[in-house]
């Protein structure tokens, strides 16, 4: 059986994103959590803050780790898998890659030093002001991951010569037209994720009847960060799709399961498509509902996937299925958020058992809702890389199928140990909960008696 290098190559790529997504877009939003809480604890002196920033920052250190290692293996793949496409393309992306390791990541990594073992070694506005830069630069790495992304989706500001993508106008190469709702869309995504988690385990602690005000404090944060933004993210996902239709509409008909371009399209609720017969089985819809969303009456026109060649168009069952996990998913978010706002506002937010298991089982939501729209956008925008422009058949790397099997079986292997003691790791981290951090401040350490210097302390000046 001979192996196809493009589908493995695909596979591949799909499943190092997979895993990598999972730590960046809890990190992102960790990162402004440590900085809330870090602030909170500066502003009142509560010493449960403190403890909680603690809690939290190891957690933030070993999932930071984890999508940076992770993140390097992704990024040789354009080299050894994609080498055509960084050929025609690498003019754009490279910079825009570069950029987001320049600034980000070397901002990220710079403060990170201090964020974790400075505590105690510098004062308390430089340790504030590290883990503010952390946390910007978590946003900054957003900024331009999204942008080269994005790009990808909706290319600006370029002209071709010889075949080879040449940037003309920087601007409108980062601003891109789906920029703004892309970068807006994933910000919520992260902030979300990591509010769900939160809200987990401090659900997890007060049905174990643990660290009580502690876990109150994360679950009140928690609630509230989901009550504000699960909405907004509903808010912000249909201004995006607005923008897909406009710019990607091979795409929403495949996320709408339209096959046939009519006016009072409906939202189809439940369906199994089929590719080959063009049609859906067991379909369940809502009538006129679907050109609503999408155009804002009731008998706007939709376009359907006949409307293009079958080999233009993307995988339909993937794309449709995958978007209705991530509505699935927001959905029961904003569920989450107003149930919570309304049990705060009744004063049994801590005390409801059932409300505090939903949020124990409801922890990964966020994890689930960001793989399930990238799937959404990336296999939607096929057959092409870059879309309307570059096929992905013509930017896979000339190689055999044999050797990317090796290597994606390699990297299966490698990720199932390293990742499983990663998040064994991390769940022995949050069983253990929000102990008393046994750190000490600046000025702590500024009283201490002074103690005897050693030989070699005293030979090279090293006394505190």
């Amino acid at each position: 059986m001979e192996l196809d290098p493009l589908l493995l190559s695909r596979v591949q790529f799909a499943f190092v994103v997979t895993f990598h997504i999972i730590f960046p877009s809890f990190t992102i939003g960790l990162a402004s959590y440590l900085a809330v809480l870090e602030a909170a604890w500066l502003k009142t002196g509560d010493e449960d803050f403190k403890a909680l920033y603690h809690f939290w920052t190891k957690v933030f250190a070993v999932s930071f780790g984890m999508g940076v290692v992770s993140g390097i293996v992704m990024s040789y793949q354009f080299g050894t898998n994609w080498s055509r496409f960084s050929d025609i393309a690498g003019n754009i992306l490279g910079p825009l890659l570069n950029y987001e390791v320049l600034t980000a990541f070397f901002l990220e990594a710079g403060f990170l030093g201090i964020m974790l073992f400075g505590w105690g070694r510098v004062s308390r506005r430089v340790h504030f002001f590290a883990t503010l830069m952390v946390a910007f630069g978590t946003l900054l790495s957003v900024f331009w991951i999204i942008a080269a992304n994005s790009w990808m989706h909706t290319p600006a500001g370029y002209e071709i010569r010889d075949g080879i993508f040449i940037p003309v106008d920087w601007v409108q190469v980062i601003f891109n037209p789906s920029f703004p709702y892309r970068f807006v869309h994933m910000v919520f995504a992260a902030f979300l994720t990591t509010s769900f988690v939160v809200c987990g385990v401090a659900a997890w602690d007060l049905v174990e009847g643990r660290f009580i005000r502690r876990a109150k404090i994360m679950l009140g944060m928690g609630i509230g960060t989901i009550t504000v933004l699960a909405p907004l993210q509903i808010v912000a996902g249909d201004l995006h799709g607005i923008n897909v239709l406009e710019h990607q509409p091979a795409k929403i008909a495949a996320m709408e399961g339209h096959w046939e371009t009519k006016r009072g399209a409906p939202f189809v609720v439940f369906a199994i498509p089929d590719s080959e017969a063009e049609t859906n089985h067991l379909e369940v819809a809502i009538p006129k509902l679907g050109s609503f969303i999408l155009t804002r009456s009731f008998d706007g026109e939709v376009k359907g996937l006949k409307e293009w060649a079958k080999e233009d168009r993307p995988p339909v069952f993937i794309v449709f299925w995958a978007f209705r996990v991530m509505i699935g998913i927001g959905s029961l978010m904003v569920v989450v958020g107003v149930v919570g706002a309304y049990l705060a506002w009744r004063r049994r937010l801590f005390d409801t058992r059932w409300f505090l298991q939903l949020c124990r089982l409801a922890s990964p939501a966020g994890f689930i809702a960001i793989i399930a729209g990238w799937f959404t956008a990336e296999v939607g925008r096929q057959p092409y890389v870059v879309y309307g422009l570059v096929r992905t058949a013509d930017a896979v790397s000339p190689v055999t199928g044999g050797s990317v099997a090796t290597s994606l079986l390699l990297f299966f292997l490698t990720y199932v140990v390293i990742f499983t003691a990663a998040i064994y790791y991390l769940l022995g981290l949050l069983r253990k909960g929000p102990v008393d951090a046994p750190a000490v401040s600046l000025e702590d350490r500024r009283k201490r008696p002074a103690r005897p210097l050693s030989a070699v302390e005293e030979k090279f000046g090293m006394g505190d």
